[in-house]
């Protein structure tokens, strides 16, 4: 699918995550190591699974929490999580195929899980979505609730 809406990112005051950057593409990533939150929108409910979990996810707005430490580093991970018609590997293919990925918030500074925990208010769709080898997250996609601003993202728009 193509990026047909723009999102509104909402102010926040948390200096920790200042070195965030919001990219649209993932071209716009560096070829480096780091830990991205993407921003993905679902049109319609989506039947999702991690291991032995299931649910049904609502239309709406997801953040999945990842990191990039590969060859190609964020714009090679990016570029496969903002690809259509790949083969499914991990958890977030089943979202990123069904939904709209309408971009990612790109960190070289922190981790994943700094991510997840500076967003830690947000709700929790699916335990042990994305976290599966993770011992310290609950899951690393969060549902970003209408009117609610995650409390690391920069004021500017996407």
């Amino acid at each position: 699918m193509r990026r047909s809406a723009r999102a509104e990112r909402p102010a926040a005051p948390d200096q920790s995550f200042s070195a965030l950057a919001f990219i649209h593409a993932a071209s716009e990533a560096p070829p480096a190591p780091g830990a991205y939150a993407l921003l993905i929108a679902l049109s319609r409910p989506l039947e999702a699974s991690a291991g032995r979990c299931a649910a049904t996810l609502a239309p709406g707005l997801y953040l999945y929490c990842g990191s990039a430490k590969g060859p190609g580093g964020l714009r090679a991970r990016l570029g496969r999580h903002m690809r259509q018609g790949k083969r499914r590997r991990w958890h977030i293919d089943q979202l990123t195929e069904a939904g709209e990925s309408l971009g990612a918030w790109i960190t070289e500074a922190k981790g994943e899980c700094d991510l997840v925990a500076a967003l830690s208010a947000l709700p929790v769709p699916l335990e042990g979505f994305g976290s599966s080898d993770c011992p310290r997250c609950r899951s690393h996609l969060l549902f970003w609730p209408p009117g609610e601003a995650p409390a690391f993202l920069a004021a500017q728009k996407c």
